[in-house]
């Protein structure tokens, strides 16, 4: 090997901390001396990063690739599959560059790699944070195994805007739940970076993006200091506070000013209020998307970046094309552009790439680490407990396998669309249709399943050409199709209907400005219930949806969202009882889309309208048309079976219930703890989630579950993110979702003072 390469032995197992990639004194040496001997080309090229495969987000020649790489014009590459493809372009790096640095090597791996596990705001309904964090593990191993050390995950973006497609990638609307999830991601995907199976985490998209105007992707935001730091950006910290190794900056300004170069949001609160101290890269273009939003020609955008403290440029060339030029002319400075090379340069050094290159490119791995057996069922066993049952009527759900089965709907035969958006490594055609798991599930019974895709996603071609984005459903004739579905339902003894979203009518770029079920099939499911057969609506959706007709008319709805590779096999080990659904809602459903945004955790008015009241009342906050509840809250969800909540107890600051299941079937019940702060300096929120814990019930087990308040717990921050604590009463509650709680009266850590009384909020 040349020797301008560079090697030296890791001392110690790297890990990460909020305050940086562990450091030592050899690590810093290093590092300090590979800068001196940096030219100011090469120190520029590290801090640039860009597409070098196929995969969803670009398309770029190898050879110019493998140029730009010998010239030392590339830090970073991503989206590019396979050890020996990655290992090619390695060995480019390591030989025919001057200095021999390593590549770092990304990929949105966002809920799985092959082994793809349920879309996030799926796996977020589990409330599940070991499974959770056990799914981001299993995904570091399968794409470490394929050359991958980087993924651009977790995405940690709060969003109560159900039009916004991205909320599929997100975890909900609570920011305590959010930042548990944050933390389980961080710690599954990046453990023992030492080890070859762990890969640096990337946390986005700083800030705000979850919360754009009318729910369009990529627009503006706008909101107080004091939601931001309350509500917003609590899942940011938690996963700055876990060790995330890295930052993706969000495409959205704040406060006016695009992110990628707000140096409040990046310089003041991320590195020295939070204190994270490892690098930040943007989203795909962001600098170069600047120019529209009016901040500046490619440099001035550029230099911005730079100087908020954004270090790694990802596809808009604008740091490699302008910033040598910047120097120049001393809008920027060495000292600038050699912070942002250290922070990339530590973080080769963490993943171990300065001592062994190829530590990610063993291609033997690949057949022992990749879409497993043990995988697969973890993936099964997880989407499983995803599933929000929301209706059943007269136990409709589990089925027997037995009788006639009409199996109707768009979704019902189609593998390509059970991984969801996002699943850029998925092999779909290994992915089994509802349709096939179905088939296979009831062999060997006395059940005959009876099948029809009876309509398309809907009516426009067009519409449904772009939802599908390459994963089509084949286009038929409505009324013949219609015709036939409705015969085979007429002779069935059951109705399942697999309809809603195609998988890319949410994620990014899938903004919708409605929510109901598309045309076609509204219309079918319409004259399927009137046939007046039992039915069941298995209902796929990245997103929170409108399905106030369906609650009324259909009297089964199971939300089964885009389960993963395993998704259909989940889907049968949950309809047909092998399983009991657990999932419970994380983000709000609503009656009506003039609702959205709705969610639990809001501000009250001067002159609020309590459930329970006239659906109308005059000079007070609620509408004409509809109430102002939702249609389920957050935390609801059913099971097969019932649990009963006992009366909760306060002992000094520890509240206490006991929760029993009154059914003949074990199930995991998710007891949720929620506080109310009644009188503030700032107004606080009508409930906040605090705490939760998953519960497994044998039936007829009770079990006691408690919840310690803390002085953390009951305080918020102002505006500048101070932390305030108020002394005074607080609502303390607990139920099985957001709605059904019981109250308890906590006065400053004193033991009880008033009654226990049932509430709506």
């Amino acid at each position: 090997m040349k020797k301008k390469v560079i090697y030296m032995l890791l001392a110690l197992a790297t890990l990460t901390t909020a305050n940086g990639f562990a450091s030592n004194d050899k690590r810093d040496k290093f590092i300090n001396d590979l800068i001196q001997k940096m030219t100011l080309e090469e120190k520029i090229g590290q801090m640039n990063l860009d597409v070098a495969g196929d995969i969803v987000t670009g398309d770029t020649k190898a050879s110019a690739v493998a140029e730009r790489i010998a010239k030392g014009e590339l830090g970073g590459i991503f989206n590019i599959k396979g050890a020996k493809e990655i290992r090619d372009l390695q060995e480019i790096a390591v030989k025919k560059s001057r200095l021999g640095i390593p590549l770092i090597v990304g990929m949105d791996v966002i809920h799985g790699y092959e082994t793809v596990f349920p879309i996030p705001l799926a796996l977020s309904c589990s409330w599940d944070m070991k499974a959770i964090e056990g799914s981001a593990r299993i995904a570091a191993k399968e794409a470490s195994a394929d050359g991958i050390m980087w993924t651009f995950s977790p995405m940690v973006d709060i969003s109560i805007e159900a039009r916004w497609g991205r909320v599929a990638e997100g975890n909900g609307e609570d920011p305590y739940l959010g930042s548990q999830i944050a933390r389980a991601m961080v710690h599954g995907y990046q453990g023992d970076l030492s080890k070859p199976d762990q890969i640096i985490a990337c946390l986005k998209h700083y800030a705000l993006y979850g919360a754009p105007e009318a729910g369009r992707d990529y627009n503006t935001v706008d909101m107080s200091r004091g939601r931001m730091f309350n509500q917003y950006f609590p899942p940011y910290k938690a996963a700055v506070e876990a060790g995330v190794g890295s930052v993706m900056t969000s495409f959205n300004v704040v406060d006016g000013i695009p992110a990628t170069a707000n140096k409040w949001l990046i310089d003041e609160v991320l590195r020295k209020k939070w204190g994270f101290k490892n690098f930040v890269v943007t989203d795909y273009g962001a600098i170069k998307e600047m120019q529209p939003h009016g901040a500046g020609n490619l440099a001035e955008c550029s230099a911005r970046a730079l100087k908020a403290g954004t270090d790694m440029d990802m596809c808009s060339n604008g740091f490699i094309g302008t910033l040598k030029e910047s120097l120049n002319k001393g809008i920027v400075t060495m000292t600038e552009i050699d912070n942002a090379v250290r922070r990339i340069l530590e973080a080769k050094y963490a993943l171990g790439l300065f001592d062994n290159p190829y530590k990610f490119c063993d291609a033997k791995r690949r057949a022992t680490d990749v879409y497993t057996a043990e995988h697969r069922k973890a993936a099964r066993d997880l989407a499983a407990e995803t599933f929000v049952l929301l209706k059943n009527d007269n136990n409709i759900l589990p089925l027997k396998k037995q009788g006639k089965i009409a199996l109707v709907g768009p979704l019902a035969n189609s593998g390509n669309n059970m991984s969801g958006t996002w699943s850029v490594a998925a092999v779909h055609e290994r992915y089994s249709s509802l349709k096939k798991s179905m088939e296979e599930a009831l062999k060997g019974t006395s059940a005959t399943l009876l099948y029809s895709q009876g309509c398309n996603i809907c009516a426009d071609p067009v519409t449904q050409t772009e939802a599908e984005f390459g994963r089509p459903i084949p286009r038929v004739d409505f009324t013949q199709a219609k015709q036939e579905a409705l015969n085979i339902a007429k002779n069935a003894d059951v109705i399942i209907c697999a309809m809603g979203e195609t998988s890319e009518m949410s994620g990014e770029s899938s903004s919708r400005a409605t929510l109901e079920l598309p045309d076609e099939q509204m219309q079918l499911l319409k004259e399927l219930s009137a046939l007046g057969k039992p039915v069941v609506l298995l209902h796929f959706s990245g997103r929170a949806t409108v399905m106030d007709w369906e609650s009324k008319n259909i009297p089964a709805i199971m939300n089964v969202w885009f389960g993963g590779s395993e998704a259909a096999d989940a889907i049968c080990d949950v309809v047909f009882g092998d399983k009991n659904p657990s999932g419970r809602l994380t983000m709000t459903m609503p009656q009506h889309l003039g609702q959205v945004p709705i969610y639990y955790n809001h501000l009250n008015t001067g002159r609020p309208v309590e459930v329970g009241e006239p659906k109308f009342r005059k000079y007070c906050s609620n509408y004409f048309e509809v109430r102002n509840d939702p249609l389920y809250p957050f935390g609801y969800g059913l099971s097969y079976t019932t649990v009963e909540y006992g009366k909760p107890s306060l002992n000094g600051n520890t509240l206490s219930v006991t929760v029993k299941n009154t059914g003949y079937r074990a199930t995991d019940e998710v007891v949720q703890f929620y506080i109310r702060d009644l009188v503030a300096t700032i107004m606080r929120p009508v409930k906040e989630l605090k705490g939760f814990e998953r519960v497994h019930l044998e039936a007829g087990e009770s079990k006691t579950v408690s919840f310690t308040v803390t002085k953390e717990m009951l305080s918020y921050y102002d505006g500048e993110g101070n932390t305030v604590f108020e002394p005074g009463d607080f609502d303390l509650m607990v139920g099985p979702n957001s709605r059904d709680v019981q109250t308890v009266i906590f006065k400053e850590f004193k033991e009880l003072q008033g009654v226990t009384r049932s509430s709506r909020h």
